[in-house]
């Protein structure tokens, strides 16, 4: 009965092909040109300033499409396992292979398992019509004839070439794959214009059955191999194929994500608005040589429990990102964390803002002298204790040496002149951005213990190499050049002094030596930085055109092993800065109107030398002074102060350690100084340990004469010794 109802239903089943034939559609056919058009690869291409591939970053989820593959950019014998395979009379027809429909049943021309009649044409209009794509059940009776009118109208409005080259770019391979460039990519490792017979033949049984077995499309693609040769293919070559297609269909060699800048990748591709690649202002060949450099340098601290780093470089002028190594790659176990926008502590790197600040308020010279020695700072929690990084106390020296040789306990007294809240303010002015208020973060803050990205900081010392003018940074290619009118936010003078310092070796020499890997053969300015712990290792500079940060460490904030501000970041620092400088030059900066350079000396130390050598000064125009110089105690000699603890320091007595065991030092400068507590004379020397007890006490120190020199007021609170063993409480000890 079924062939009889069969042949009863083929002519009512072409006068209904016929009829939709006659009648138009509604929804128009698309062009060849707006289909292309709105064709977009899963990836975005990330590419440098002159067009060269940076990276690829995957950013549709739902299908793996790599790019559009023009027709002549096919290999021909994947065009022609194609053909054979879904269209021998692709040429012919003009829509519908007629002669395919008779030669078949009508049932096998819509059947949904198997391509049978349905030409290429038609199955791209399939492809190009939402309305007509074919859902988990097939596709229906009226789909299938809207397909048969879409294919003859796109035959009518397109040529042969288009048709072929729009199918070969949309068709579903396997799995999420679409497209002939992304199954190329992905089963084989090379683009389609490389495919051999083999390798085609796979791709054309794909297209039949995308998602059956390796063994089912082993056997498809040897009757298509089959085909192409025109010969029998004996039982070995398919015994070979399904060797080749059991291997290929489980290879994966398009990687979602590939190139030299993935984290900067993922930063502008999300801004691509659906565009297929994004021009960034980077340069291709510095960030081969950056991202080369800090690996190279990595594996060199291995054994020092270090593995991450990031790298930042910026043009002084535009303010366009040159190169973005977001972490080590390979040699870190959290490479997919942006080290240039993480936030971490910047160490001794905010001290050149600190210093600007001072010196643009007239607190300050780059000659003044600074008191290095202990000191113990009152704060609302309680006493601050600043050390410097080798723990020695260097005496009284200027602000050059202060700021070049990295010394903290100048800083912070600094910090105690500006004002913790003052020198946050400026720093956010300067672009270095802070998540808490200066009082926050207190008089650490000059030691650095906020938090901070490497990408704001550089951009910070890019202000300073502009002369004190911000302006923010772009990573993008725009159609207009520029970032806008720069602000004036640190005065243009202290700037420039502070760059003068950061370039001078000699200021340096105290901390760093004469031979440091930071003095260049051109005119740099750069500081280093290690946070608490050695957590954070930062080496930040600039010459005449660029600025260089670069961070290593530990993304997990683990501390590193004898790594400091020479051996971490700075080699690294110091390497891309020679790359950028190879064949271009780098001079020193011409001081701004007004800036006044005067002739300075310095009064004599406790050694009875000059407390540091004559020199030429800048200064800002009013703060020029010829001689520098401690003020002389009574007889002569160094001031007599007491140095700590802090006038109004309030001490607790801890109750589980015994009370002789807990005891406060006294520290003064000068020369026969004498202690006297409470009234009571108790030490001579100038550093002297009190056994505490509680109670208000008034701490004195006298010369010879008895002349009060200085004076704190301390508390002590807790509960002190018994009677019995309190015999001479206050009897000071030596050191």
């Amino acid at each position: 009965m079924r062939p009889v109802l069969l042949r009863r239903s083929l002519p009512c089943l072409a006068f209904a092909v016929l009829w939709v034939a006659a009648m138009p559609r509604a929804q128009a056919v698309p062009a060849f040109d707006e289909v292309r058009r709105d064709f977009h690869p899963s990836d975005v291409r990330v590419l440098d300033r002159d067009g060269e591939l940076l990276q690829r970053v995957r950013t549709d989820a739902a299908v793996r499409r790599g790019q559009w593959i023009a027709l002549a950019d096919v290999s021909p014998a994947l065009r022609s396992a194609m053909l054979l395979s879904e269209d021998k009379r692709f040429y012919e027809h003009s829509g519908v292979d007629w002669r395919a429909v008779s030669a078949s049943a009508w049932g096998n021309l819509w059947n949904t398992r198997t391509r049978g009649a349905s030409t290429i044409t038609m199955q791209l209009a399939g492809l190009l019509d939402e309305d007509l794509r074919q859902g988990a059940g097939g596709r229906s009776l009226s789909q299938k004839l809207g397909q048969t009118v879409d294919a003859q109208r796109l035959e009518r409005s397109w040529r042969k070439d288009q048709i072929l080259e729009a199918y070969l770019n949309t068709v579903p391979f396997r799995g999420e794959v679409v497209g002939i460039d992304a199954l190329s990519r992905t089963l084989f490792g090379k683009a389609p214009s490389g495919l051999d017979m083999r390798e085609a033949a796979l791709a054309a049984a794909l297209v039949r059955a995308p998602n059956a077995r390796p063994a089912q499309v082993a056997q498809r693609a040897c009757e298509v191999l089959r085909t192409m040769e025109a010969t029998q293919a004996s039982k070995a070559d398919c015994d070979a194929m399904d060797m080749f297609a059991s291997a290929a269909l489980q290879r994966r060699v398009f990687d979602p994500s590939e190139g030299i800048a993935p984290h900067l990748g993922r930063r502008v591709a999300k801004s691509a608005n659906g565009a297929e690649s994004v021009r960034t202002t980077l340069r291709a060949p510095l960030q081969r040589f950056a991202l080369g450099s800090l690996q190279r340098h990595l594996r060199e601290l291995r054994g020092r429990e270090v593995q991450d780093g990031a790298l930042v470089v910026l043009d002084n002028a535009t303010g366009e990102v040159l190169a973005w190594v977001g972490s080590s790659g390979p040699l870190s176990q959290a490479a997919e964390v942006d080290g240039v926008l993480a936030q971490r502590q910047p160490g001794s790197t905010l001290k050149p803002f600190l210093y600007a600040e001072a010196i643009a308020e007239r607190r300050l010279t780059a000659a003044s002298l600074l008191d290095d020695s202990s000191a113990q700072i009152s704060t609302a929690s309680g006493l601050y204790i600043p050390q410097n990084y080798d723990r020695q106390f260097k005496g009284h020296v200027s602000v050059r040496t202060a700021l070049a040789s990295s010394i903290n306990v100048p800083a912070v007294r600094t910090l105690v002149m500006v004002s913790p809240e003052a020198f946050a303010r400026q720093l956010r002015a300067a672009g270095v951005s802070l998540r808490e208020s200066g009082d926050y973060y207190g008089y650490s803050l000059a030691l650095g213990s906020a938090e901070v990205t490497l990408l704001s900081l550089t951009n910070g010392y890019r202000t300073l190499a502009n002369g004190g003018r911000f302006s923010p940074t772009r990573d993008v290619v725009q159609a207009q050049p520029g970032t806008g009118p720069a602000v004036q936010v640190i005065d243009a003078g202290a700037a420039f002094i502070v760059g003068d310092i950061l370039s001078d070796p000699n200021a340096r020499a105290l901390t760093f030596g004469l031979d440091s890997v930071l003095g260049t053969r051109f005119w740099t300015a750069v500081k280093t930085g290690t946070s608490k712990d050695m957590r954070d290792n930062w080496a930040i500079g600039w010459s005449q055109r660029y600025t260089v940060g670069v961070w290593v460490g530990n993304a997990s904030g683990a501390p590193m092993r004898d790594v400091s501000g020479t051996s971490g970041a700075a080699p690294v620092w110091a390497e891309v800065m020679g790359f950028l400088h190879r064949r271009e030059p780098s001079r020193a900066p011409s001081p701004p109107p007004g800036l006044v350079q005067a002739r300075v000396t310095f009064g004599a130390g406790a050694d009875n030398g000059p407390l540091e050598a004559a020199r030429s000064e800048w200064f800002l125009p009013g703060t020029e002074q010829s001689l520098f110089a401690v003020e002389p105690a009574m007889g002569g000699g160094v001031a007599a102060r007491i140095t700590a603890p802090a006038d109004g320091t309030i001490l607790a007595l801890d109750p589980d350690i015994p009370p002789e065991r807990q005891r406060v030092r006294f520290e003064a400068t000068g020369r026969a100084v004498r202690w006297r507590m409470d009234g009571k004379p108790f030490a001579r020397e100038n550093s002297v340990q009190w056994l505490p007890w509680p109670g208000r006490h008034v701490v004195q120190l006298t010369d010879a004469q008895g002349t009060v020199l200085d004076e704190i007021r301390l508390e002590v609170r807790g509960a002190g010794v018994r009677a019995g063993n309190a015999v001479n409480p206050g009897m000071a000890r030596r050191q």
